[in-house]
């Protein structure tokens, strides 16, 4: 996750990074808030997020969402497809 952390600035020794914009996206779209869901559109629009990438992160974690019993897979892949196809070449 480091590695998808962008790099903001540096204090003496300690680095400030913004916490990975894909974890971000998909904790934003499984909320589901009509603020989050703008916010994902922006970060796609501006491409810190692209749609290809968002889908792979969302499969890389989609078998273990077993774990979380009030999270609904099926339903969480049903809105990250909805918000990738409002976005087909991003």
């Amino acid at each position: 996750m480091r590695e998808r952390s962008i790099f903001i600035e540096r204090h003496g020794e300690l680095d400030f990074c913004h916490f990975d914009l894909y974890s971000q996206a998909l904790a934003k779209i499984e909320r589901g808030h009509e603020r989050d869901l703008r916010d994902v559109e922006s970060m796609i629009r501006n491409r810190l997020v692209t749609t290809a990438r968002l889908r792979e992160m969302f499969r890389a974690i989609e078998r273990d969402l077993i774990r979380y019993p009030a999270i609904s897979p099926a339903a969480f892949a049903t809105a990250v497809d909805a918000v990738c196809a409002l976005h087909r070449d991003s």
